[in-house]
């Protein structure tokens, strides 16, 4: 094999249509374009979404929906998760670093714990927000629960 025997496989090119070039090549004339209209002109570009004049479908359908702009998106931590991380760390306390530590939440956005799961260490939890259940539940293991700002 040499580099001048190169060449690509059967069908894999094609020669290009070379429209406009008089009659005799059967693509003269219009040039493959239609008759009038804004499609046979040059430099026609239609908007996203056109549906040649016809109502498009973001226009025919209604609009709905809302986004509540101060709406806050906290992260879920279960107590189950707390007490497997008391278990695995030897922890009493545990902190929104101590959280984003171990894995169980990103830096960013706020946390809450909520109450699935059983809760049998004394923990001292500091979070952005407490489900009722998941108070009671590190109260009735003796811990306390603490709001951070």
């Amino acid at each position: 094999m040499k580099l001048e025997n190169l060449k690509p496989a059967k069908g894999a090119t094609h020669n290009s249509k070379r429209v406009g070039r008089g009659q005799g090549s059967g693509k003269g004339g219009t040039a493959t374009r239609g008759t009038k209209g804004a499609q046979a002109r040059a430099g026609y570009e239609h908007k996203i979404g056109f549906e040649g004049g016809q109502m498009p479908i973001q226009r025919r359908l209604p609009k709905f929906g809302f986004k509540n702009p101060t709406r806050v998106e906290y992260q879920p931590v279960n107590v189950a998760a707390l007490q497997a991380l008391a278990e695995a760390q030897n922890i009493s306390e545990i902190t929104l670093t101590t959280l984003v530590d171990a894995g169980l939440v990103k830096g960013a956005n706020p946390v809450k714990i909520l109450g699935n799961g059983e809760l049998t260490a004394k923990l001292d939890v500091v979070a952005n927000a407490f489900s009722k259940t998941a108070v009671a539940k590190i109260e009735a293991a003796g811990g306390k629960t603490t709001i951070a700002q």
